[in-house]
Order: structure tokens, then sequence, then C-alpha cells
């Protein structure tokens, strides 16, 4: 049986791997759900092949983006951080995530976990679409705009409203593989 997949997947093999394995599929623990919120920010401006190519050595650099161990990063570890060539080299990025790390805990504080917080915008239910073509698939929308605002409200930095889409297709909040691909009901 001949695999189709979303068209933005075709392009690499570390982009048809994170679509057939990861993409959508839905996401409750607070480590990971921070970890894809902080990835999804520092492809603002980029794109997600980018992110993709240099996801290991990210999540080596960011001791995978644990909160615990983000809030504890001073300038020095900062500076060593601006030296890395393996990750997004953008002070204000860097400087983000541990400022998000520290919001995280403000916000679990607040509403229990990141995934409580998250999750009660879809009453704890994917959102399914019916995407024909990839054009159909919008870069925003109403539920991003408003958690987007929620999360600035809240302290958080890079998290616009289209980088917040990104994000809830990519812990399964909204399901947006196509019609036609072969991993929308997995």
């Amino acid at each position: 049986m001949e695999i189709i997949r979303c068209d933005w997947a075709n392009k690499s093999e570390l982009e048809k791997q994170y679509h057939d394995t990861q993409w959508g599929k839905a996401v409750h623990d607070d480590n990971e759900l921070f970890k894809m919120l902080i990835l999804e920010g520092k492809q603002a401006g980029l794109s997600w092949s980018t992110i993709l190519t240099k996801m290991d050595t990210l999540c080596k650099a960011f001791d995978d983006f644990i909160p615990e161990k983000l809030v504890n990063y001073d300038e020095e570890k900062i500076e060593v951080l601006l030296l890395n060539d393996g990750i997004i080299k953008n002070r204000l990025k860097v400087n983000a995530v541990v400022h998000n790390a520290k919001m995280y805990f403000k916000l679990c504080e607040k509403y229990g976990s990141l995934d409580a917080f998250l999750w009660s915008y879809v009453d704890y239910e994917p959102i399914i679409n019916r995407w024909k073509k990839i054009e159909d698939v919008p870069a925003s929308t109403p539920l991003s705009e408003t958690i987007s605002k929620q999360l600035k409200k809240e302290g958080f930095k890079f998290v616009g409203s289209t980088t917040i889409y990104a994000f809830m297709q990519s812990i399964g909040m909204v399901n947006d593989h196509l019609l036609s691909c072969s991993f929308r009901n997995q």
C-alpha cells in the first residue's frame, strides 16, 4: 500500500520521520509540551526543517528543555550557548528559553500544569479538521490567537498566533493531516 503524507512532509527524511511518528499525536507530558513550545518559538522566522536538523544539538545544549534545569541558567551559560554553532544563535531566543522556563512555573502554579492550561482550550479533545489541500490549512486561527494572547499575558515570549497554531498542530491539539494522508487517523 502506498504511503501518502501531508505535502509539507515530503521534502526530507527528517520531515517524513517527524510527520510519521510525532506530528499531530496528542502530547500531555508537561516537559514534552514545554520543549515543543520552545522549539516552535525558535522556529520563528525559520523553517521547521532547520529546527529538525538542529534538534539533537538543541536538546543537548538546552538540557532537553527541562524547565527545572533551564531556570538555573545564568549569563555565563547563555554566553556559552551563543558560541554553539549547533543551535539558533539568536540572543533574544536564547534568553527567551530561560525566561519562559520561569514563566512555566508561574503558569503551572496558576493552572496546575501546562497540559491542563493548553488542553482546556479544546475540552481535552483534539480539533479534527478536514483539509483537502495544504493551501487550505490556516497559519493561525482565532483559537491560536486567544492562546497566544493568554500566554503573552502570562509572561511568555515568542508565542505569536502563528507559532501557537504550529505548536497546536505539533502536539495534536489540532489534527491537520490532510484527508488524503495515511497518518490522519493514527
